[in-house]
């Protein structure tokens, strides 16, 4: 059975900002690349929280429907652009989810996890595990800058009894610099380096995410000078084993 490296990516952008460079060069090379996307599905309603109108309004898209179906194409020319594969699950993303009263459960990204949320990583790794092959190697984010579903899936990774390779959460890890040691501490460092081309194509590939850029970085060109810094800065992009 051929090997897969699985990326698994809580939103629709994720996978790419964090490691598009590496995913070129994987797809370049002959290797089977798929990206899994988690939360990305369609809310049951229009209804809206206030922080979700909030966000809508800044990505010039007032549907849900609409957010969700403009932000899947995005991501399937950007993942086309590196050459792999993409599959998107139907979790609701945090800007959506509802508890069991009815209460929206999140009114900013940056909070840890709802009670009502305890049992969404057990159901995420799950539908991971129905998936998998023996052979496949995930990849999956470190969860810095404590975004909310990027921590609810590294848990859910972590629940899988397989070996696991993290990478970091871009662009959180320009805003949270100092989170990466202790979130690495014992874990053993690969650089993996990435060629001009791929430093290209991975920073084209962020463009395509029209919608979330203005939100991410301060402008497109911005964002090709964080990531060609960051390339250059550790010889390549890094991962992570335990």
């Amino acid at each position: 059975m051929p090997m897969r490296w699985i990326y698994i990516s809580p939103h629709l952008d994720d996978a790419v900002l964090s490691a598009g460079g590496l995913i070129y060069e994987q797809t370049r090379a002959g290797m089977d690349v798929e990206i899994w996307t988690f939360m990305c599905g369609f809310p049951p309603s229009e209804e809206l929280s206030p922080f979700a109108q909030v966000l809508h309004f800044q990505w010039g898209i007032s549907a849900a429907a609409e957010v969700v179906t403009a932000r899947r194409a995005e991501d399937i020319k950007a993942v086309n652009i590196l050459g792999a594969k993409t599959i998107h699950f139907d979790f609701l993303d945090c800007i959506y989810r509802q508890g069991k009263n009815g209460d929206w459960l999140y009114s900013d990204v940056f909070l840890p996890p709802h009670e009502d949320d305890q049992d969404l990583s057990a159901r995420i790794a799950e539908s991971i595990s129905a998936r998998l092959n023996p052979t496949d190697q995930l990849v999956c984010q470190l969860g810095l800058g404590s975004h909310v579903d990027h921590v609810l899936v590294r848990r859910a990774v972590d629940l899988i009894p397989r070996p696991v390779l993290y990478d970091v959460d871009i662009p959180y890890l320009f805003n949270s610099p100092n989170e990466l040691a202790p979130q690495t501490a014992g874990m053993k460092e690969n650089i993996h380096r990435i060629s001009e081309p791929g430093l290209s194509l991975w920073q084209d590939a962020i463009t395509v995410y029209a919608s979330q850029i203005s939100s991410l970085f301060e402008s497109p060109e911005a964002m090709r000078g964080l990531i060609k810094n960051y390339c250059e800065e550790n010889g390549g992009l890094r991962l992570w084993s335990v």
